[in-house]
């Protein structure tokens, strides 16, 4: 998967930073309601993946198919929550952090 330049920096402030990662997501999180919110969440976990590891590690660790990883976290990918709350956690992050 490509990443632009400003894809990248916000990649190299998630894997510097574990704090900005989880504000990060959960504000994409609380965006879920809002105009395109899945889309950008759906960005913002891939971005995570890739800050963490890539997604073959997140693949491994989640126990999924690199390949449904990367259709699940595409534009048109409908995690379920459980899935979601695999990924999130194989990068580190607890589901709960997101409502706190």
């Amino acid at each position: 998967m490509k990443f632009n330049e400003f894809d990248q920096t916000v990649i190299e402030m998630l894997q510097d930073d574990p704090a900005f990662a989880v504000e990060y997501i959960k504000g994409a999180f609380a965006g879920l309601d809002e105009e395109n919110g899945e889309v950008l969440f759906l960005l913002a976990l891939r971005r995570l993946v890739e800050a963490r590891g890539g997604f073959s590690k997140i693949a491994a660790e989640t126990k999924l198919n690199r390949e449904t990883l990367y259709r699940t976290l595409s534009e048109r990918g409908n995690p379920t929550i459980s899935t979601t709350k695999k990924i999130i956690n194989a990068a580190g992050i607890s589901f709960a952090e997101l409502t706190n």
